[in-house]
């Protein structure tokens, strides 16, 4: 095993969600509460599906059912960071999610890459919905944050006659497309920064390095299609007014909406 899970290993990690929630208490980064409750949840949930998934993998329609529950978790999710508090659309995230992890999942079951199994269908499609759900939340906060900085330019571009959809695209295009920067950055240093976890683990499961990284490039050069999607398609929807967000312009009518 790479980590022996004992007294030892729970003390060193209590420490380390302690020292991450106390560095955010002291520079003022935010709640430090979010990161004890992010970390502990985190626990409940590993073992969680530590215990169901081996159940989950043996039965398809099971097996369906985890990865829509996984779909959904990441809606939610995304949805509540790019509209926050009263902001309405924050379902449209599941549009993003969806376009990015859907053709590509569907690729890789029709092509006989990963086979209807739980044991490679489930750490692939959580991979790619992962990065899809990085990619949605970035790009649209991104988005929106740049529309409510620059409404000015946007007013002045109407002004010019352009379309308001157009209007919105000059202005928050170069700010969305700052959420694929991770994934980029992540792919251009592997082997050189960071040995990413599918890596690691096909060497821990006794695949020869070859392998290894055979998959690895394959799930990197995945998710750069997943999240090239996804921020494609939540920038389009933000253009459109799909989200909006009630604490905006306009003595509050909300940017995303009119």
């Amino acid at each position: 095993m790479l980590l022996e899970v004992n007294v030892t290993f729970a003390v060193v990690l209590a420490v380390l969600l302690l020292v991450a929630a106390g560095v955010v208490a002291f520079a003022q980064l935010g709640r430090a509460r979010d990161s004890l409750v992010a970390g502990g949840r985190a626990a409940v949930q590993l073992i969680a599906v530590s215990l169901v998934i081996g159940w989950v993998m043996r039965y398809l329609p099971l097996l369906l059912g985890f990865l829509v529950v996984m779909y959904g978790v990441a809606v939610w999710t995304a949805g509540r960071r790019v509209v926050p508090g009263a902001g309405r659309g924050r379902w449209w995230a599941a549009v993003p999610i969806a376009a990015g992890v859907g053709p590509v999942v569907g690729v890789l079951l029709l092509t006989g890459l990963v086979p209807v199994r739980g044991v490679a269908l489930i750490p692939v499609t959580g991979i790619l919905i992962g990065g899809a759900l990085t990619a949605t939340v970035l790009g649209g906060r991104r988005a929106l944050d740049e529309l409510e900085t620059r409404w000015g330019e946007v007013e002045a571009g109407l002004a010019l006659g352009l379309p308001e959809r157009e209007a919105r695209l000059e202005v928050a295009r170069r700010a969305a497309s700052d959420a694929l920067l991770p994934g980029l950055d992540q792919t251009r240093t592997v082997g050189l920064v960071t040995l990413p976890g599918a890596f690691v683990g096909m060497l821990l499961g006794g695949a020869s390095p070859w392998e290894a990284g055979a998959v690895q490039l394959f799930v990197l050069v995945a998710l750069m299609v997943v999240q090239a999607v996804a921020v494609a398609a939540v920038l389009e929807l933000v253009a459109r007014g799909a989200f909006v967000r009630e604490r905006g312009r306009e003595g509050g009518a909300g940017v995303g909406g009119r």
